[in-house]
């Protein structure tokens, strides 16, 4: 994330960005020299709107990569965002953070139909789409890696959320995630209060048949994750099935591969890339990134259940990883 998206005021002041309507206080704090034109459509009001905007970033931006899978999306929804609000008469909005919620529920439910027409749904093709993975290293993240981090979920979870239609995905995330009553979720999907708690019923049991609880302990992952590395480097089948749980996953826009033996038959070819393989966090839990000349060439997410390993997922497209910050990777 840039960051240049909601600069401050003060770096309004310097030029910075064009989308944020230029103004200056006087030393009674409004916008003009007569003291009265700092209604909304003022630079005054714009910029204490774009202030209470700024309060409201960070939830919003969480909403939007639950809803997006996509950090560089959810960005663009919450300016989207922004831009829609700039251009609103909010003098009858009682509650601004409510207005904003759903107005970027209605946009990423439209990127995500918007997605499913170009036919990058995943189950429309042979492999997985997987969502845009945080990483960051292991320890000594900076305070902004930390809060990205801090607000992200699981890939495995994103990967599941993926499989829901975007009405059901809505409806699941801003409910259940965000506590926005059913009465307000119906309005952007379009459907009656009593379909829309169907819809977060259905994903709710979807989500839950598919995504186990995780081992949060940092230390005990990072033991599995270094023993499976270990195991692949050596090209040891059975310390591989021995860190796996027999109905492992692995997912990658390859294909998905199931059970132990497969997955472990899989990782004995990845064996060069374990060697150069180099701990982080992903999503805020310990995997794995692949590094070729200082080139990045795989991130794997581990989710890793009762000290065993449940799901691999393995984003390998240069594309994807093409927009992935690993430079604080290294040292």
């Amino acid at each position: 994330m840039s960051g240049d998206e909601f600069l401050t005021p003060e770096e309004k002041a310097e030029g910075k960005s064009e989308d944020w309507p230029q103004g200056k206080r006087n030393e009674h704090g409004n916008g003009g020299e007569d003291g009265g034109r700092n209604g909304p459509g003022s630079a005054v009001g714009t910029e204490i709107l774009a202030l209470r905007f700024e309060t409201h970033r960070a939830r919003l931006r969480a909403v939007a990569h639950r809803m997006l899978g996509s950090p560089a999306e959810a960005d663009d929804a919450v300016q989207e965002a922004w831009l829609r609000l700039s251009r609103s008469d909010t003098s009858e909005v009682a509650n601004l953070g409510g207005w904003l919620t759903t107005a970027v529920g209605r946009i990423c439910l439209d990127m995500l139909r918007s997605r499913r027409t170009r036919r990058e749904e995943p189950l429309d093709e042979p492999g997985v789409r997987l969502p845009e993975p945080l990483l960051a290293p292991i320890t000594g993240a900076d305070p902004e890696q930390e809060a990205l981090l801090a607000d992200s979920v699981g890939l495995a979870l994103l990967v599941v959320l993926e499989t829901l239609g975007p009405a059901e995905r809505l409806a699941l995330v801003l409910h259940d995630l965000f506590a926005v009553p059913f009465d307000e979720v119906a309005t952007v999907v379009g459907r009656s209060p009593a379909a829309t708690r169907q819809l977060a019923s259905r994903a709710r049991r979807r989500v839950q048949g598919g995504a186990s609880a995780a081992d949060a302990d940092p230390d005990r992952q990072r033991e599995v994750v270094d023993a499976f590395l270990a195991a692949a480097r050596d090209g040891d089948f059975d310390g591989l099935v021995a860190v796996l749980d027999p109905d492992v996953v692995a997912r990658s826009g390859a294909g998905v591969t199931t059970g132990a033996a497969a997955v472990a038959s899989g990782a004995i070819t990845f064996g060069r890339l374990a060697a150069v393989g180099r701990p982080a966090l992903v999503n805020g839990s310990v995997g794995v990134v692949g590094l070729m000349e200082g080139r990045l060439v795989s991130v794997l997410s581990f989710t890793v259940v009762h000290g065993r390993i449940a799901a691999i997922d393995i984003v390998r497209e240069p594309e994807r990883l093409a927009g992935l910050d690993v430079t604080f990777l290294e040292g």
